[in-house]
């Protein structure tokens, strides 16, 4: 994994360089997996499920980024376009995250809720990739 498209990044503004922290990557993780176990929940309903799909996937994808030693600057959503990156993800899979995130906006500031129950089902199979990649980045490295 080439980590040269954060570098790019951090020149524009978009991530800033700060070195990673155990204890935030653990929190991270955990808050992650907690969420994405709740959001399996099929007795939620689904805008819950919805919800808590998409905040594990960017509580997992915030931790991916953070062992690498990289932080957003202001985009919340970049953490998503970066696993490719810091996780090897590939294009088709991060889009879904990408798509969550319009949803997930359109939800908080215009209010819509109508979820998609396929896009729900394609964030929870992306997000339990992420976590098991995660789960394999093992202690941050100091």
């Amino acid at each position: 994994m080439s980590l040269a498209p954060l570098d790019n990044l951090v020149k524009t503004s978009v991530l800033k360089v700060e070195p990673p922290d155990q204890g935030e990557f653990d929190g991270l993780v955990k808050l992650g997996t907690n969420r994405l176990k709740d959001a399996h929940n099929e007795a939620n309903s689904p805008e819950s499920r919805f919800d808590l799909a998409y905040n594990a996937a960017h509580s997992l994808a915030l931790a991916a980024m953070r062992w690498h030693g990289y932080r957003p600057d202001r985009q919340r959503f970049v953490v998503f376009q970066a696993l490719q990156h810091t996780l090897g993800l590939a294009p088709e899979q991060w889009r879904i995250l990408d798509k969550a995130h319009s949803t997930r906006n359109q939800a908080e500031y215009e209010g819509y809720a109508e979820v998609d129950e396929q896009l729900l089902a394609e964030i929870l199979k992306v997000t339990d990739i992420i976590r098991k990649k995660v789960a394999a980045l093992g202690p941050i490295q100091q």
